[in-house]
């Protein structure tokens, strides 16, 4: 779960511009990083991701201070701020690229996320299509990728997918919210 005072988790919730933009405000997140896992090519471009052939998914790597944010809060949010019961989708965003997942490194990671993803398929009714399984063959994004809402909030995807989901984490998840959370 954690490595000298730090626990790692990747996920894959859509987009990673939106889930970035979201975890970068998250009290006890150390370093939120886009990129591409589980596919099989190794470090492919953002173009070959988008053309679904690689098997890849678009995912954020978080490290995290277990002492001020834990895996379960981390997965609350993540639950909160995509659908869990859309199979290869997020919004208008399509494609086997931007499939729901948990990929982790440790098996506590796994015993936590299984339960978590137990619970939640629950509470919605059977339907939660989110994988769990360990993460291989990650790659970060490209670097315009980095940040891209903190540098782009103008930009229409932006403007009109990206700032409702960080609205979405800060109403609902206000206790969370590092300190200079607004401030980019």
């Amino acid at each position: 779960m954690s490595h000298a005072g730090t626990g790692r988790i990747t996920l894959g919730g859509g987009c990673f511009w939106c889930t970035e933009a979201v975890f970068a405000r998250v009290r006890g997140v150390r370093a939120v990083e886009p990129g591409y896992c589980n596919g099989e090519l190794p470090n492919p471009s953002y173009e070959q991701v988008c053309t679904g052939r690689t098997g890849h998914a678009e995912v954020v790597r978080i490290d995290y201070d277990p002492s001020h944010v834990s895996l379960s809060q981390l997965l609350e949010v993540f639950f909160c701020i995509h659908d869990p019961t859309s199979l290869n989708r997020q919004g208008a965003d399509v494609g086997t690229q931007y499939r729901s997942g948990i990929y982790h490194e440790h098996p506590d990671d796994e015993a936590l996320a299984r339960a978590f993803l137990a619970a939640a398929d629950t509470v919605l009714g059977g339907r939660v299509v989110t994988e769990l399984q360990p993460l291989r063959l990650y790659s970060s994004a490209e670097p315009y990728h980095h940040q891209y809402f903190a540098r782009n909030p103008d930009q229409g995807y932006c403007v009109f997918v990206v700032a409702g989901k960080v609205d979405k984490f800060m109403k609902t998840f206000g206790h969370l919210m590092r300190d200079d959370a607004g401030t980019d």
